[in-house]
Order: structure tokens, then sequence, then C-alpha cells
């Protein structure tokens, strides 16, 4: 299991779009992906999960990755979460 703190730097924030691109970034991945913010945990290839926890550029999240391809799939998220 790989555990990071990630930077949200995506402008408008994970909103409806970026949100849908975050989960086919998480899908594409057999590990469990899952974002922490503050008391919530949700699954990161859930649209619904992932738009309830409201996220704006420059919070801060955990992302969890556990699987055989946990550290690619931490990798791509990071990258994804942190470009601009």
């Amino acid at each position: 299991m790989v555990t990071k703190k990630i930077l949200i730097n995506i402008p408008t924030g994970l909103e409806a779009r970026p949100v849908a691109l975050l989960v086919q970034v998480a899908s594409q991945y057999e590990s469990s992906i899952y974002v922490e913010c503050e008391e919530k945990k949700v699954n990161a290839k859930s649209i619904m999960g992932m738009m309830s926890l409201g996220l704006a550029a420059g919070e801060e999240v955990t992302v969890i990755a556990e699987g055989a391809d946990e550290e690619v799939a931490m990798e791509n998220i990071e990258k994804y979460l942190s470009s601009k």
C-alpha cells in the first residue's frame, strides 16, 4: 500500500469535468484507490464519491493506492492532480 499527500493544482478544483477525468485515470488501474480529505474517504473510481468531496484548487488530499500496480497508479494520479 502506498499513501501520499497531494496538493490539487487544477485551477478549477475538482468540478464535474476534472472529476470525470480523475475517475478515468484511476479506473485504468487494478489497484484500489481512495482519496481522503478531512474525515471523508472515497473511492477514486466513483464519480459521485469524488464529487461529494467538493475539492478546490490548493487543497491537500491523501491518496491511498493498494494493489499490483499501486506505484504506477499513484504516480499518474499525482501527475494529474498536480497539473495546471
